[in-house]
């Protein structure tokens, strides 16, 4: 495991440190906030070491709400490293930050990125006081194959036995889930109108691979007593269908699961504008706020 220090390096002479913008004061101020503990192996499988990273807080003492974020690519693409800026958010509410990597298709077909996210989830829960996390006060979040991975990691429980490859403590229940147009019935994608490549790849030719669709589909996990769901997607996505997301709002509506869905019109896969983004984190404070999460 190797420690590095989050350092601010300024060579503007004090005239021009008066003129930072607010945005750049904050990036000078967080950067000395934050210490990176980068490439923690937390479960190794088919002779494949995943690793995450950990964004903590060394301004504060105890534990502190804690995001763990799951990268995006079609279950078959990205990296960790990618999804830094989409933490960027998090840092400036004060919260902890765990940013997860997990087997992908070319290593492991479906099931393992589930089993690996469930495995980083236990494994953050066991390291909680090496860390300073809070597991009352833990959100899983993540864009696309990792907004899919979100709702597995919160919603899947201990006896659909896809945690097996990490026995240990009980997993803990999340506080929350933010998923960023996230798949909801993987066997949707795998044929017909909805079918995408990058399903098709991650499920390979397995000669169960419907029986594996549904056990990593959230859809399938849908109940009461689940973690409050935020849903974000543009309704004009041509890589998840929209409809992803209102039938998942309306399953987790017939179970009495606090939830939301914010659409943005005409909005496609991600790469929203300013002012789309600066409407989703006010709902997400928002969210966090009426479900008992605020900070700051």
């Amino acid at each position: 495991m190797r420690k590095l220090w989050l350092t601010a390096v300024v060579l503007l002479p004090p005239m021009a440190l008066a003129q930072l913008s607010s945005q750049a004061t904050w990036a000078t101020r967080a950067a000395n906030e934050y210490q990176i503990l980068s490439n923690i192996t937390y479960s190794v499988n088919n002779s494949y070491e995943s690793k995450l990273d950990i964004y903590k807080r060394r301004d504060t003492a105890g534990p502190q709400p804690t995001l763990l974020w799951i990268h995006g690519g079609g279950w078959t693409g990205g990296s960790k490293e990618t999804a830094v800026m989409s933490l960027m958010p998090w840092f400036e509410m004060g919260w902890n930050v765990v940013n997860i990597e997990y087997r992908l298709a070319r290593v492991s077909l479906a099931p393992a990125a589930v089993e690996d996210c469930l495995c980083a989830l236990r494994f953050i829960a066991a390291q909680a006081r090496t860390y300073d996390i809070d597991t009352s006060r833990l959100v899983v979040s993540g864009d696309s194959a990792g907004g899919h991975l979100a709702l597995t990691t919160g919603m899947i429980p201990e006896s659909a036995g896809l945690d097996r490859q990490c026995p240990g403590a009980p997993l803990p229940k999340v506080a929350a889930i933010i998923d960023w147009y996230g798949i909801a019935d993987v066997g949707d994608l795998l044929d017909g109108a909805n079918r995408r490549s990058y399903a098709v790849a991650w499920l390979g030719s397995q000669p169960n691979r419907e029986e594996i669709a549904n056990r990593v589909s959230p859809l399938t996990y849908v109940r009461s007593g689940l973690p409050p769901i935020l849903s974000i997607q543009g309704d004009a996505d041509p890589t998840v269908p929209y409809s992803h997301s209102v039938r998942l709002q309306e399953a987790l509506e017939k179970a009495g699961v606090t939830h939301q869905l914010v659409t943005i019109p005409g909005g496609k896969h991600g790469n929203f504008t300013p002012e789309e983004r600066t409407k989703i984190y006010v709902a997400i404070r928002e969210f966090l706020a009426r479900n008992g999460l605020a900070t700051k």
